[in-house]
């Protein structure tokens, strides 16, 4: 059931493609000016954007010892750490006020707009970038970015572990008073009693906690923060990052090319003024017998008129603009026409043909013209044959080219003059 629509909305898409095509070769004028302009403009903001440097260090994030969040390990996420969750870390509002003191600056929120942090998939590796207006800037701001990120890091993860040992010495401070306790109770308790039982069996827990509680503390104390290290450090760039040329003027070019082709619809639809043959055979939908005045064009166009009268008949010639003279036209036909069919070839309009040619001279006639000459022809029943198409401001033929002066109209009752 599909083959049907797919074999009809090939050819028309087909057509509308060949239609669009057409459009773009009458308008190029349009469409080339309006790429030259959006190339020109990209070339402007390229030569007025001022040069902007990007300068990458890389840095390992390792485990800092202290216990932090960490992500399950997958095959899709193969780093236990959370690196996207270390790259905001890498441009918050923090790690910018220890670059700022590093670059000495006032105002560190300028500074977190020229960072990006990316993450080079399966890696812990954060790849911090530094955009500055010279090679020298662009690489310092991304040392210091890299450099505050760790020194963030390791404070971070020094306050967690000062924080977990603090905590620790205060479990085994009250286990240690409770201990003294339970010891200095034992005397009042007499030997073999519930009570001494009891006090014993706490002495020992006690001590267990106590030692464990050591052992735990102890262990903190001899953890060695690693936040990771810098494995790249940032270079100056050998060329600017924007502004980008194939960027600027690919821009420009796809810009123009949009507006260019839009200008030339809006002009292609409103513009009805008939230059070619394939106007007037789109606009009008008329056939095009005959281009200029040529021997050749004008012994065609009288065989094809012959061949449509071929019992005779009255032939009307038109101008359809006021400024066109269907007469030049009209003098040469009469001479073409000769020994081919009886036929009159006159230019007044008063009274009823049986055909009729529309004299159309280039630019200067319009498509509505056109068809109001036609509307006008078929309500005298007078069957419109095709269009004469002149060049603009034509002049006629040496009059060598036509036997009968002009004006003369032949009439079938004349007698046909043979060429000798």
């Amino acid at each position: 059931m599909s083959h049907p629509a797919s074999s009809v909305s090939g050819p028309a898409t087909g057509r509308e493609l060949a239609d669009f095509g057409s459009m773009l070769v009458r308008r190029r004028v349009a469409l080339a000016v309006f790429l030259l302009a959006g190339a020109c403009g990209g070339g402007v903001v390229l030569a007025t954007t001022p040069p902007s440097y990007t300068a990458t260090a890389e840095v390992l994030v390792t485990a800092t010892g202290v216990q932090e969040q960490t992500n399950q390990t997958t095959p899709r996420q193969r780093e236990p750490l959370n690196l996207d969750t270390e790259a905001q870390v890498a441009r918050s509002a923090v790690v910018a006020s220890r670059a700022a003191r590093t670059l000495r600056a006032r105002d560190p929120d300028p500074l977190r707009e020229r960072v990006r942090v990316a993450v080079p998939p399966n890696s812990a590796v954060l790849a911090i970038s530094y955009t500055g207006g010279d090679p020298i800037s662009a690489a310092a701001g991304a040392q210091a970015f890299a450099r505050a990120y760790l020194a963030n890091r390791e404070a971070t993860a020094t306050r967690a572990l000062d924080a977990q040992l603090k905590v620790l010495s205060g479990k085994l401070r009250e286990v240690e008073s409770q201990l003294t306790a339970t010891v200095a109770g034992l005397p009042r308790a007499a030997p073999g009693s519930a009570a001494r039982v009891i006090a014993g069996q706490r002495q020992n827990i006690l001590s267990r906690q106590i030692s464990a509680l050591t052992m735990k503390y102890d262990t903190l104390k001899t953890i060695a923060v690693t936040p990771g290290s810098v494995i790249s450090d940032a270079r100056p760039p050998a060329s600017p990052s924007q502004p980008s040329p194939p960027l600027y003027l690919g821009s420009g070019l796809f810009l123009g090319l949009l507006a260019g082709v839009g200008a030339a619809m809006v002009r292609d639809r409103f513009d009805t003024r008939l230059r070619t043959a394939a106007d007037v055979e789109r606009l009008t939908g008329l056939p095009v017998l005959c281009e200029g005045e040529n021997a050749r064009e004008l012994r065609e166009l009288a065989m094809a008129v012959a061949r449509h009268l071929r019992d005779g008949g009255e032939l009307l010639v038109r101008g359809i603009s006021p400024d066109t003279d269907p007469e030049p036209i009209a003098d040469d036909l009469r001479v073409a026409l000769t020994g081919l069919a009886p036929i009159w070839v006159r230019t007044d309009q008063a009274a009823r043909a049986d055909a009729a040619l529309l004299v159309v001279e280039r630019r200067a006639a319009r498509s509505k013209q056109l068809a109001q000459a036609v509307r006008q022809l078929r309500r005298t029943d007078t069957a419109p044959l095709g269009v004469v198409l002149l060049p603009s401001s034509h002049t006629a033929l040496p009059r060598g080219q036509s036997s009968l002066p002009r004006g003369h109209h032949r009439h079938p009752s004349d007698p046909t003059p043979h060429p000798s």
